[in-house]
């Protein structure tokens, strides 16, 4: 399987998952490193486009299409598991604990999510500190720039 990234071009080969330790996310705490990736390019876009102000182009990104191979152990989340504030923004605690849990659990590499931005589209974070996260590579990292109609 190949997921995308879409990161800061100086990003684009760190796959450490440090941003989402330093910060945190929807899908883990403060402290617990988490590699965030998309099921598409698309989404990948829009994950980042939510959290970008509106008339601000973001400028310097690269799509990253990072390989999973198929033996890898993929865990899922369905909805019908989640709180009812699991899209809320600031995130929720309840998605947050439920992907420190699967990093503790350290049983799958990865974790597949239901994307709170595209209803019906997935996410897929993958667990660095896991033993088989060197089967994870990239595949090719390719300089991307916004069309600015998605910040007016």
């Amino acid at each position: 399987m190949i997921v995308y990234r879409l990161s800061k071009s100086y990003f684009s080969e760190d796959l450490t998952g440090k941003g989402a330790e330093m910060y945190g996310g929807r899908w883990n705490s403060k402290g617990r490193a988490l590699l965030y990736t998309s099921e598409s390019r698309a989404l990948s876009i829009t994950e980042i486009a939510v959290h970008i102000p509106l008339g601000i182009v973001p400028v310097d990104y690269c799509m990253s299409s990072i390989i999973i191979p198929d033996e890898v152990l993929i865990k899922e989340i369905r909805l019908s598991e989640l709180a009812l504030d699991w899209r809320t923004y600031p995130y929720s605690e309840s998605t947050q604990l439920l992907g420190d849990e699967f990093i503790r659990q350290g049983e799958a590499l990865v974790l597949k999510v239901p994307s709170a931005v595209v209803p019906g589209e997935y996410n897929y974070l993958i667990n660095p500190a896991h033993s088989g996260f060197q089967k994870i590579s990239i595949l090719k990292i390719e300089p991307f720039v916004f069309d600015q109609r998605l910040f007016k």
